[in-house]
């Protein structure tokens, strides 16, 4: 009998378990057929993102249509569709990927009640993570909510080698239900925009993709400098593979297994541990999306609404703040979809501690542009810097824009990449334009806050908040 497979954001053929295991039912029932679905609608927030976040979904669909040699059915309506697709050709079993992210949990229990209303069995299998979310766990069975000793019991449990594709299966495509991703007018229809997409941007992406970047960053030997220059925004010292990671076409373990116990390497093997991290906090406290971790936070005093605070947030969106550092990243988002995991430091920081703007309107503001989006590290990375979040010793930490600007962009080269009106500018000068007679002769504009006085004023509010129980 033959079975669906819905991809959601595993959206490649080679290690993956689920997949095998629709393929392996189809043929032990002596139907080999599997039709693979993929639904723009398992994205409800979409009309809120970003034309490049949209743009970025799409490449995606596609490359994973071209790996199923044209026999991917993209349905309008992910339940409807598949009920239907099952009731035409005789399918009992859909098949899906595990899901950890509050948002999905919750959207895959109600779509398990409604496929299973319709006679369907809906098959869960491994999940996107080399190590399931809620299998680390301390002595005493409880959840880590600290990074190393989770990293260290997440090594100790470790991963099988990757998987490869079980032979014999025969992927079709429903015609009749498919609504298509070839016309320019679909994409618009889905996003709510009138944006020609294929004019936005040269995003690539895809299972094949992925496989070449990671091969390049091995061929270039950056996974060996990894340790030392994966912080340089000056420098392409990252791997590049957010987007394929965040989309599921590349798995964890595939990259685990090609890595050695050099110093870069484990420390590449450690920013993976990071993102599995984020996901089992997420998973054991999934309000923590979007509330608190630490829910005393929430009684700080923030600038959130007041027209100044509005003001503020709105220079940051635009990369306007006068800190140069801070708005290359944030023009790196808008020009990109992606910004330099230093950057987003950088840019947190100064959104909370120096603006005073509650996290969750910054991770908003990544969630409508990043195409690497995650939402369990999106929530956590945010959380960990605004200190609210998992880290010893969170609120102190107080990025100062200069000092990381010429600690990870000595000579300025990221700056002037991301914002024309300083690259009159030479050197590390760049990072304090103000100080320069004809610093900001070509529109830039002067800092918005006085860092010290801002840092002064977020530990002056930490002081307050400890008279709170």
């Amino acid at each position: 009998m033959a079975r669906i497979f819905w991809f959601r954001r595993d959206l490649r053929l080679q290690d993956h378990p689920a997949l095998n295991d629709a393929i392996a039912g189809a043929k032990a029932e002596g139907d080999s057929r599997v039709f693979s679905v993929v639904s723009p609608k398992d994205y409800d927030d979409a009309k809120s993102f970003s034309p490049i976040r949209c743009e970025s979904l799409f490449v995606s669909w596609r490359s994973l249509d071209r790996s199923l040699k044209g026999a991917l059915t993209v349905l309008d309506e992910p339940i409807d569709g598949i009920i239907d697709m099952a009731r035409r050709h005789g399918v009992t079993s859909v098949h899906v990927s595990a899901a950890y992210d509050t948002k999905s949990v919750d959207y895959m229990k109600s779509a398990r009640k409604l496929l299973e209303a319709a006679g369907l069995t809906l098959v869960v299998g491994p999940s996107n993570y080399a190590v399931a979310p809620g299998s680390v766990r301390k002595p005493d069975g409880t959840p880590y909510r600290v990074y190393t000793p989770f990293y260290k019991a997440w090594d100790a449990i470790g991963w099988s080698l990757p998987f490869v594709l079980e032979p014999g299966a025969v992927f079709e495509r429903d015609a009749t239900l498919h609504v298509g991703l070839e016309s320019p007018e679909y994409p618009k229809k889905f996003a709510g925009k009138d944006t020609d997409f294929d004019a936005l941007s040269k995003i690539k992406a895809g299972e094949d993709f992925a496989l070449r970047t990671f091969a390049r960053f091995r061929g270039r030997g950056a996974h060996l400098d990894y340790q030392e220059n994966r912080n340089r925004a000056d420098l392409s010292g990252t791997s590049h593979l957010g987007h394929a990671l965040s989309h599921g076409e590349i798995h964890p373990r595939t990259l685990l297994a090609e890595l050695g116990d050099s110093p870069g390497e484990v420390t590449f093997a450690k920013e993976l541990a990071w993102r599995e991290f984020y996901a089992d906090v997420l998973w054991h406290n999934p309000t923590s999306l979007t509330e608190y971790l630490e829910p005393r936070f929430a009684k700080m005093r923030y600038d959130d609404r007041t027209e100044l605070g509005e003001q503020r947030l709105a220079a940051w969106r635009s990369g306007l703040t006068g800190y140069p550092m801070v708005d290359a990243g944030m023009r790196q988002l808008l020009t990109e979809g992606w910004v330099h995991n230093r950057l987003r430091m950088i840019v947190a920081s100064f959104l909370v501690k120096d603006l005073h703007i509650e996290w969750q309107r910054g991770a908003e503001w990544f969630e409508t542009w990043l195409t690497d989006f995650d939402p369990a590290s999106n929530a956590h990375g945010w959380q960990w810097t605004a200190g609210c979040g998992t880290d010893a010793s969170p609120y102190y930490r107080v990025f100062n824009p200069v000092l990381q600007g010429l600690k990870f962009d000595p000579n300025g080269d990221f700056v002037r990449k991301y914002i024309p009106e300083l690259r009159h500018i030479e050197g590390p000068a760049v990072h304090e334009p103000w100080l320069l007679i004809d610093g900001q002769s070509h529109g830039y504009p002067s800092p918005i806050v006085n860092h010290s006085e801002e840092r002064d004023e977020s530990l002056a509010r930490l002081e307050e908040l400890k008279a709170y129980k």
